[in-house]
């Protein structure tokens, strides 16, 4: 299985555009943080995106990918579903058949107000038609042949989904894990998990909540993503991680 990091950034915070930071002015690109996503091309070739935000075009013409088989939603705000509307180039590239999207039903109530147009009876002509699939918290469910475990975190007070796929864990907007839910996480070769800022803050894990939970739950390695300007910048705060804990970065492949 390979990931791509499509965007390890937020829309927590200061616009770039207001912002004379020296993140947001740094030339390193791995400073440069689009809103998160991945993208996993499974072992049977299935090529599947994690969360659809304002950034989805972009990211994928960068990413140069040229197939999307499946959609999968971990929560419903705007910068991790706002831009499901331009999977319209794969539709029409792959035959118009309908997008298979993964969501529970949080989601599933947003994309229908948002995106209320993919669901009439009589589209306009162009629009894109998805094929819905209900996620249940505590029900695994296969893309083609690879199992996705759904693990339940919360994010402020809304339930959010990450996922388990093989021994591979992704997590994002989170700022607790309750201890059933990190048993399914044990296990895990590779670990991606939120990171926001340093300061505390009410829907995201800081740095240091964030390392306690890589420190309990012991995978090989940990990535961290969802990351805002406050944690400063990419090569300053890779030098205070522990070894097997690393920046995520916008194009990282894994």
């Amino acid at each position: 299985m390979k990931v791509t990091f499509l965007g390890t950034g937020t829309s927590q915070g200061v616009p770039i555009i207001t912002c004379s930071c020296e993140v947001c002015t740094s030339v390193d690109y791995r400073d440069k943080r689009l809103r998160t996503s991945i993208h996993i091309e499974t072992d049977d070739h299935q090529s599947i995106v994690i969360d659809t935000g304002p950034d989805f075009r972009q990211q994928m013409l960068q990413a140069h990918i040229k197939q999307l088989d499946a959609v999968v939603f971990t929560h419903p705000h705007k910068d991790h579903t706002a831009g499901l509307d331009d999977i319209r180039a794969f539709y029409f590239a792959q035959g118009m058949q309908p997008m298979p999207v993964y969501c529970n039903q949080l989601v599933e109530k947003q994309l229908r107000s948002e995106f209320n147009y993919f669901f009439e009876e009589h589209k306009y002509p162009g629009v894109p038609s998805v094929d819905l699939h209900e996620i249940q918290a505590n029900q695994p469910f296969k893309i083609g042949e690879t199992l996705f475990q759904p693990i339940e975190v919360i994010h402020g007070k809304m339930p959010v989904l990450g996922f388990r796929i093989n021994d591979f864990t992704y997590i994002t907007d989170a700022n607790y894990i309750a201890p059933e839910q990190k048993e399914k996480i044990k296990g895990s070769k590779v670990l991606v998990l939120n990171a926001l800022r340093h300061e505390p803050h009410y829907s995201h894990f800081t740095l240091k909540e964030a390392l306690g939970i890589i420190e309990e739950v012991q995978p090989e390695k940990a990535y961290l993503t969802h990351i805002s300007h406050g944690l400063g910048l990419h090569k300053e705060v890779s030098q205070m991680l522990p070894e097997n804990v690393y920046l995520a970065y916008d194009g990282l492949k894994i």
